[in-house]
């Protein structure tokens, strides 16, 4: 049986690419089969390589997000770096960029541009606030974007807002520049038409507020801010047991609500209580029916409630930390974990992708240093030895 083809496989992909957005985007295309050829700066590479050193003296940022591809250093200010991308860019298939503000235009890198030099390519481009409009010219970081959609606001306690603990308005890019790249070599592949793709961070995370935003609108006032428990659902959150361990469980139908006030409150006349009858009415009477919850968990042990709200059907959950996330059964039992090799030859825990398709493998390659490969890249395109020595010379690479 010969070696399996995935599914992206003879699809050539360059990322002129830093930080999470893009990188994000075009090591999901790596992971199905893809060829990416990742742009870097000679010297320092992308920036988010040293964001932090925890992974065998690598970014925990760069290592989740470079795997699998192949890293080419060019100098874009030099001529002879930018007539090199665009040998490349003949051959490729889609071409990510989320430079600052105007500088790929500055470059004429352009999605118009690059049509027009490169008909069959397909431009992706990812942006903070758009590349029209009157932010346009605007930097922008995930935490401003968290800003800027509102989410901060929603998140954290009554007396303090947070950030997301990840970067979700990064992930959120990154997830639809995914899609929209497929998309869109779909519609290269059945009809021939090349549509250049466009997202912005702020729009991406805007989709995300949806729901928030309808109960904004319409009901004239923001979901609170509430920490773990939820804005139109209740009981839901996180509740303390007797051993200090917090669970957190939801009640989402009347049923369960039955079933909680009879088998674990140990409670049914709470079942018809007026204060708690519909969901609209335990949102209402929060307080006083968390302060029930609270009295009955703080009667048991952490174990000892999951089990008992297991059995009586109510989604239920400890409050992990990111060791015991690391060390979940479902991860184990799945077989989630591969190995794969990050600069120097260490082999880290990376897990698969979540999107498993069936009768293929997942692809874990290593992830690349900087440059690791321009000679081979170079070589590809024609360059001697002499060649390459002399753009290095020359810092061109």
């Amino acid at each position: 049986m010969g070696v399996q083809r995935l599914p992206l496989s003879g699809v050539t992909v360059v990322g002129l690419e830093q930080a999470v957005a893009a990188p994000y985007a075009t090591r999901q295309l790596a992971d199905l089969g893809a060829r990416v050829i990742k742009v870097e700066r000679p010297g320092g590479g992308d920036f988010a390589r040293r964001y932090d050193t925890t992974v065998h003296g690598q970014s925990s940022y760069f290592v989740w997000l470079n795997r699998s591809k192949e890293s080419l250093t060019l100098d874009l200010k030099d001529p002879r770096a930018v007539g090199i991308l665009h040998e490349l860019l003949d051959g490729a298939d889609v071409f990510v960029q989320n430079l600052a503000p105007g500088a790929a235009d500055r470059l004429g890198l352009g999605a118009g541009a690059l049509t027009s030099r490169h008909p069959r390519l397909i431009p992706c481009t990812v942006s903070g606030y758009g590349t029209t409009g009157p932010w346009s010219g605007r930097k922008a970081y995930d935490l401003l974007v968290q800003c800027q959609t509102g989410l901060v606001s929603l998140t954290g306690t009554p007396e303090a807002t947070a950030r997301v603990g990840i970067s979700v308005a990064d992930i959120a890019a990154g997830m639809y520049a995914y899609s929209g790249i497929l998309t869109a070599l779909y519609v290269r592949a059945t009809t021939g038409e090349v549509r250049p793709v466009e997202v912005s961070l702020f729009e991406a995370l805007a989709e995300w507020m949806g729901q928030p935003a309808y109960y904004t609108r319409y009901g004239g006032a923001q979901p609170a801010r509430l920490g773990t428990r939820h804005a139109t659902i209740a009981p839901y959150g996180a509740f303390t047991a007797a051993d200090g361990k917090e669970v957190l469980f939801s009640v989402q139908n009347e049923r369960e609500w039955a079933a909680l006030c009879a088998r674990f409150l140990e409670r049914p006349e709470l079942t018809d209580d007026p204060r708690f009858a519909t969901g609209a009415d335990r949102v209402a009477h929060r307080a006083e029916l968390d302060a029930v919850v609270a009295a009955r968990c703080a009667r048991s042990g952490s174990a000892e409630i999951l089990r008992d709200l297991e059995e009586i059907g109510i989604a239920c959950a400890g409050v992990n930390d990111v060791a015991a996330f690391l060390d979940h059964p479902v991860l184990a039992a799945r077989d989630r974990w591969r190995q794969v090799a990050v600069p120097g030859g260490a082999l880290v825990e990376a897990l698969i992708p979540p999107a498993g398709l069936a009768g293929v493998p997942a692809r874990m390659d290593a992830v690349p240093a900087v440059g690791e490969h321009t000679d081979a890249i170079l070589a590809e395109l024609g360059r001697t030895p002499a060649d390459i020595a002399a753009l290095r010379a020359d810092a061109v690479v």
